[in-house]
């Protein structure tokens, strides 16, 4: 019996630590030297449901989860900026959307915009963007209880995000967090956008006490 729960022990530290993988550019410091202002888009989503919808219900709930990461990562931006722990500003997301809407951009057709064309539309230096792909209705609230059945079953994995900044000016991307979401990874967007961002927080980029530690 030790032995097995020993073996389960190693797999979910396995599991947890393949669970997130954070890119820094090389040129990162350069780049954004200038950097004062970001802005945070909404995120493309896919999903796969288990319930057949039609593809237009699927659509308006992909674009539902787009929007809810959007308003998610501004929610934990503004408490960490209170606290003065970064070195740049977020864009009002509903500033963000009205200026895309003026320039007829929207969730179908944002991704066919260059990140320099979106940064210039929307009066920034950088923008953060991402890809989240799910099995489930993140916004409306998953299941937390931990079961370790579920985890040898795949019932616990409830798919991936990847959030990224790139820099306004030449369009390249500067940072990339990518994190396995399952069961442990929070009850609905708000909660695995905070937990998730708590987990990078040591190495966000625009993290003062970061910054000054490379200076």
């Amino acid at each position: 019996m030790k032995h097995i729960f020993f073996i389960l022990c190693l797999l979910t530290a396995f599991h947890a630590t393949s669970q997130k993988n954070i890119y820094e550019s090389n040129t990162f410091d350069d780049l954004t030297e200038a950097h004062e202002v970001l802005a945070i888009i909404p995120f493309l989503t896919h999903l796969e449901l288990k319930n057949e919808i039609s593809k237009k219900e699927l659509r308006a709930r992909e674009e539902k989860e787009g929007y809810a990461v959007q308003n998610a990562l501004e929610t934990y931006f503004s408490q960490r900026k209170k606290r003065k722990k970064f070195s740049v500003d977020f864009q009002n997301i509903k500033n963000t959307n009205a200026l895309l809407a003026q320039n007829n951009i929207d969730y179908t057709n944002i991704d066919v915009h260059t990140v320099k064309e979106l940064s210039e539309i929307l009066g920034v230096d950088g923008v953060v963007s991402g890809n989240l792909d799910l099995n489930v209705m993140l916004s409306d609230g998953v299941d937390t209880e931990f079961n370790f059945l579920d985890y040898f079953l795949g019932d616990a994995d409830y798919g991936r995000i990847g959030v990224k900044i790139s820099d306004g000016k030449t369009g390249k991307l500067l940072w990339k967090y990518e994190k396995e979401i399952n069961k442990k990874s929070g009850k609905n967007t708000d909660d695995l956008i905070d937990r998730m961002m708590k987990l990078a927080a040591r190495k966000f980029p625009y993290d003062r006490e970061k910054r000054r530690d490379r200076n």
